[in-house]
């Protein structure tokens, strides 16, 4: 289903296009389309609805979700000090779930037509249109699948109890994390710290794709070896 030499007409529903790129797809989906007007990804109206998501929508779902979780483990005895440990316990294994995702799922190498098509709908399309604003953040029933080996592993590795709260904290952390992506995209932040973080997850799309997988914080970059490198001499960052 791979076509040699196929040109991608933008003009089209690109979903069922993007495959027959083959190996020519990684160089295609890093060259970006800087316009706040997404593509059109399905001839069918229906998933092409569902492919589109409001930065609001994901507080909306996932905070009262998170509050229920928390609420279960408090109806089993922990008092609020041990609730807020396990929550922010939870949060910070997202910090790692979230990089670890960026880096060897999102930035997957394919050259199939199906693993092509799939990668798109997953990471790729953000990558070639960045400033889709409706197609940043994760739609609802894309992270309800994800979300639910992470809720079984979660339950492994702790207890009836505690497994709740720390799921919350996962789901929190996640949230946290789509609205920074969105705010990166579209915010204009005036303080440095917010600044710098721009500056870096831009950096990740439009110079150094295969570097710089952190959203929320570089902690993971740094432990892990993935820190951009510094810009060559003469030539200004993004």
């Amino acid at each position: 289903m791979v076509a040699q030499g196929f040109q991608v007409d933008l003009s089209k529903p690109l979903v069922f296009q993007v495959g027959h790129l083959g190996e020519d797809y990684e160089e295609w989906v890093h060259q970006a389309i800087v316009s706040k007007e997404g593509p059109r990804f399905f001839e069918s109206s229906i998933l092409e609805f569902f492919t589109r998501t409001r930065w609001w929508v994901i507080p909306l779902v996932w905070v009262p979700v998170a509050c229920w979780l928390i609420s279960l483990s408090a109806a089993m005895g922990h008092c609020c000090s041990h609730l807020a440990l396990l929550t922010g316990s939870g949060i910070f294994m997202w910090t790692l779930l979230e990089y670890t995702l960026h880096r060897f799922l999102f930035h997957s190498k394919t050259k199939t037509y199906w693993t092509n098509t799939m990668h798109y709908l997953l990471h790729g399309c953000h990558h070639k249109h960045p400033m889709d604003s409706l197609r940043l953040v994760f739609p609802p029933a894309a992270t309800a699948i994800i979300a639910t080996p992470v809720w079984n592993l979660t339950k492994l590795l702790s207890t009836p109890s505690t497994a709740p709260a720390i799921f919350a904290g996962v789901l929190l952390g996640y949230v946290l994390y789509d609205l920074t992506h969105y705010y990166l995209h579209h915010g204009q932040p005036s303080s440095q710290m917010p600044k710098k973080l721009k500056k870096y997850h831009l950096n990740h799309h439009y110079r150094e794709q295969n570097w710089g997988f952190g959203i929320t914080s570089p902690i993971w970059d740094k432990v892990f070896g993935t820190m951009p490198p510094p810009p060559k001499a003469g030539k200004k960052s993004t």
